[in-house]
């Protein structure tokens, strides 16, 4: 099956699972209750929206001189920095390095970017234990499944769900409480740690004026995962950066209260590179692999280019109503929701994933609440534009809009047909729009025609 049929074949499916619509719309609302709290930090919270966005606006249009100077003062103070072009380089850098330590068992830390590249597959081909040490991450490797959401990778499991998991996976007793599955958790990843040869983790934010990324986190596992490990491995999308290490202090809050409804989160860190001479704890070694991987596609395209602002919040997608009614697995892509329909047709092909494009509702809820102010619905506006310029329309589409066209621009074609002939035309002919929804109802009479007889 193409993309855009498995596409059509899972949201349908999911779209009518109310058990799913009840979870996540349980798990949206108290994200909702909570991000207007997390907004009162803000004195004028547009402003800072605005700052923000124009803090993007430089770090991305001077992306190349970033990413050098990045580069220059990390590797000074004894990191290696490793630009990989697409997912194959990734993999096979991290491949080479765990074979030099003789990696047996990795940890690491939530990262969209290592979803997106299939790290943890590679790894088991590799014959390597790689481990999510992130509860929601750890929980959606024990059922097998990719992340369902940015940020909350379970949001559409209950605890009860969580419970029937553990005790299925790991042996413990059944119907265990949110505070004992953690605890499970907690002691079975901290053996993992004291294992693990090589640690990997993303970063939020590159920080280009110091040469250091930037984390941010509620459980601590990212510090453990870059800490505790001999090796460290941070893969960082290119266009995480950051001009200055100044604008954490409107990133951090910006990024929690989007992304979570807290003025803060819990661990925020800088990771400057390996342990130093005068330092007594941290990873000797550390590497940062710089990915491409489609972002340069993005970065060419000048109406596009400000998807590449997006902090990876996820605000997009708890309010996008289509996102909460097929869920984020049914996207079948890295990432879901609104940005990840404008993104993922650059990354990954035009002609295979433009159908996510059309999958909106074009509310513009999504453009509201981003808070780097991207124009998500526009930028998928012109994603289908350029789908139909680049010739990645079907015959029967070009056939279809060329007829509407003429007639539409033609008085005398649009008063020819009656209302009885324009029902059967689009009811019949066209079927998608009654598949799933009533019969439209065309007047007898187009309103011209009722204008000459009035008058």
């Amino acid at each position: 099956m193409s993309n855009a049929s498995t596409f059509i074949a899972k949201s349908t499916i999911k779209a009518g699972d109310l058990d799913h619509r009840r979870k996540i719309n349980f798990n949206i609302s108290k994200y909702n209750a909570a991000v207007p709290l997390g907004k009162q930090q803000f004195g004028n919270v547009m402003l800072a929206r605005e700052r923000a966005k124009n803090a993007k606006w430089r770090a991305i249009e001077n992306l190349d001189k970033n990413l050098e100077q990045f580069e220059k003062l990390i590797t000074a103070r004894g990191a290696k920095v490793i630009w990989a072009e697409n997912e194959e380089q990734a993999l096979a850098a991290v491949g080479k390095i765990c074979k030099e330590r003789n990696c047996k068992t990795l940890v690491k830390s939530k990262s969209m970017v290592t979803e997106e590249i299939h790290l943890n597959h590679y790894l088991e081909q590799q014959g390597i234990e790689s481990i999510e040490t992130d509860l929601g991450e750890y929980i959606q490797q024990l059922d097998n499944e990719p992340p369902y959401h940015i940020v909350t990778p379970a949001m559409h499991k209950s605890k009860e769900d969580i419970a029937r998991l553990f005790a299925d996976k790991l042996g413990v007793p059944g119907g265990l409480t949110p505070e004992e599955l953690t605890l499970v958790a907690r002691k079975t990843l901290r053996e993992k740690y004291i294992q693990a040869e090589v640690g990997v983790t993303g970063a939020n934010f590159i920080l280009c004026d110091v040469g250091g990324i930037a984390i941010t986190e509620n459980e601590g596992n990212a510090r453990l995962s870059c800490a505790w490990p001999k090796t460290h491995i941070a893969i960082v999308g290119i266009e995480k950066v950051l001009p200055s290490i100044n604008d954490l202090a409107l990133f951090w809050p910006l990024l929690s209260t989007y992304g979570t409804g807290q003025q803060i989160t819990s661990y925020n860190t800088i990771v400057l590179g390996p342990k130093q001479a005068t330092e007594t704890d941290g990873p000797e070694d550390m590497y940062v692999i710089l990915l491409d991987n489609g972002r340069t596609n993005l970065l060419a395209n000048t109406t596009v280019r400000e998807a590449l602002y997006c902090i990876r919040c996820g605000a997009c997608l708890n309010a996008c109503p289509v996102y909460k009614n097929i869920g984020g697995h049914s996207y079948g892509t890295t990432y879901s929701g609104p940005i990840g329909k404008v993104i993922t047709p650059h990354l990954r092909g035009m002609n295979e994933y433009k159908h996510l494009s059309y999958a909106s509702s074009l509310c513009g809820n999504c453009t509201e609440v981003c808070p780097v102010r991207i124009n998500l619905h526009e930028l998928l506006l012109e994603n289908r534009h350029e789908a139909v310029t680049e010739g990645d329309s079907t015959l029967a589409e070009r056939i279809a809009w060329k007829a509407w066209k003429t007639a539409s621009l033609n008085r005398k074609m649009m008063n020819m047909g009656n209302g009885k002939m324009k029902n059967f035309i689009v009811n019949n002919v066209f079927k998608g729009w009654a598949t799933h929804r009533a019969n439209l109802n065309f007047s007898q009479k187009t309103f011209n025609q009722m204008w000459q007889e009035k008058n």
